[in-house]
């Protein structure tokens, strides 16, 4: 199923800014019991990237009621949130374009991902550098050209997720995901002000180390920082929080902190 602007449709306007220029942003959100897992904080990512990308937004209120409409009765799902800057002319100018435009699209949920968040995963490093981007860095906009490339190095090396590094060799985050370390009993992830995108499962785990009372550092670190830690996890709204089992030839037998903060992330759920 998909909305635009709340009306059911599977067609775009072809001089959509989203489609020509990646103008946009958008979340993906768990759907659980018939409403979105974590809304307000998927409500405030969107409303952050409006701002900083000079976009007008669209109407909040509406755009909830038609989304809870498309939910109902959906024990567990996916529903992904686009927002586009609208149509417009020929160029890059965005001028004259206040009508943005959002879509709504339903799928199914990612079963392995329970898998994973049971068992762990293996992870590679990738080959491929993000580039530092400070302009876009910490949204989710509609350019993910990046990421389609690491993906397909995932595919090629039959690895399913991976540690990202920027040019400068500076850990970022996983392919689809944000990235923790715990190292004794302090918690370390990557500072994301240069490039990657600030994940609204990143902000809850913050956020609930500080309830905690664990001390958590946001750092700019070599991939060696990994292999002093104890244990590492990845993030996001829809796989929740996964351990890692082991980074190329490194092993995370701890799991300690991690299975605390899925215990508290179930019980908000």
């Amino acid at each position: 199923m998909s909305l635009v602007n709340g009306v059911q449709q599977t067609v775009i306007d072809l001089m959509d800014r989203g489609l020509a220029y990646g103008d946009g942003h958008f979340t993906t959100m768990q759907v659980v019991n018939g409403r979105i897992v974590l809304w307000p904080r998927h409500l405030a990512r969107l409303q952050q990237a409006c701002q900083r990308l000079g976009m007008v937004a669209p109407d909040w209120d509406g755009l909830r009621a038609s989304v809870d409409a498309a939910i109902t009765g959906i024990d567990v799902g996916c529903a992904k949130l686009m927002v586009t800057r609208g149509s417009g002319g020929r160029g890059y100018s965005p001028a004259g374009c206040d009508s943005p435009r959002w879509v709504l699209t339903l799928s199914a949920y990612p079963v392995h991902y329970l898998q994973w968040q049971e068992e762990g995963i293996d992870l590679v490093v990738c080959r491929q550098r993000l580039g530092e981007q400070p302009m876009l860095a910490g949204l989710k906009t509609l350019n993910r050209l990046e990421q389609v490339l690491l993906k397909r190095e995932l595919e090629t090396r039959q690895a399913v997720e991976g540690v990202v590094l920027n040019t400068r060799n500076v850990l970022v985050e996983g392919v689809s995901a944000n990235l923790f370390w715990r190292r004794e009993r302090i918690v370390f992830t990557p500072d994301l002000s240069h490039s990657g995108v600030t994940g609204v499962m990143r902000h809850w785990v913050m956020d609930e180390l500080k309830q905690m009372g664990i001390e958590l550092r946001v750092v700019e670190a070599p991939l060696e920082s990994l292999w002093q830690a104890q244990e590492v996890w990845l993030t996001n709204a829809l796989m929740g929080l996964v351990p890692v089992r082991r980074i190329e030839q490194t092993s995370y037998p701890h799991r300690e902190l991690i299975r605390q903060l899925q215990e508290r992330l179930r019980i908000e759920v």
